[in-house]
């Protein structure tokens, strides 16, 4: 059974388990800690607090001076750099390039994978994912952070799952998270 997420649980336990991104807030905010961050900052941030007993501050993306003269004037030949982030009004530059555009994960691994590279390359890697979404065979990626999203996706993807439901496989999402060690589908 998994236990409870407290202060005293040993790490190993922890790591062990599956556990929401609002009970980890809740325990960096019970004990003091920033929840503030992805689910993976979040994490180690406990992991380490558990391990050391020291409260780690979120790490702070550096903001490059020239990032907002950049964002103010963005066009196809902007070149991504480390600092990337995608804003707003990132967002809004390529809604005006790409009509139906959206920060997809593939998209958002291309900034992170493409330093050097300007949005011209982003559109056209944009127009060549939309290409590849036209295969039957293909599959949107799914961040590490979404267990829930890929153990679904693995379940269906068993033939011995075919005329299962949605409740079926949320059932069975449901016990596996509730042991410890992996939360991949096993069939």
């Amino acid at each position: 059974m998994r236990p409870d997420l407290k202060r005293e649980l040993d790490v190993q336990e922890f790591q062990s388990f599956y556990w929401l991104k609002e009970e980890l807030q809740n325990f960096c905010r019970q004990n003091g800690m920033s929840a503030s961050g992805s689910k993976i900052e979040i994490t180690d941030r406990i992991t380490a607090f558990l391990q050391t007993g020291e409260i780690q501050k979120p790490l702070k993306k550096r903001k490059s001076p020239t990032n907002e003269a950049i964002l103010t004037d963005l066009n196809l030949d902007t070149v991504i750099t480390e600092n990337h982030r995608c804003s707003q009004t990132v967002r809004a530059f390529f809604k005006s390039e790409i009509p139906k555009f959206h920060f997809s994960t593939y998209i958002q691994n291309y900034f992170r994978e493409n330093v050097g590279k300007t949005y011209r390359d982003v559109v056209n890697a944009w127009y060549e994912e939309q290409e590849r979404k036209k295969d039957p065979l293909y599959k949107k990626q799914i961040g590490l952070q979404f267990e829930y999203n890929q153990f679904i996706r693995d379940y269906f993807a068993d033939p011995k799952n075919k005329g299962n439901h949605r409740e079926e496989a949320i059932r069975a999402w449901y016990e596996i998270k509730k042991l410890p060690g992996s939360n991949k589908y096993k069939g």
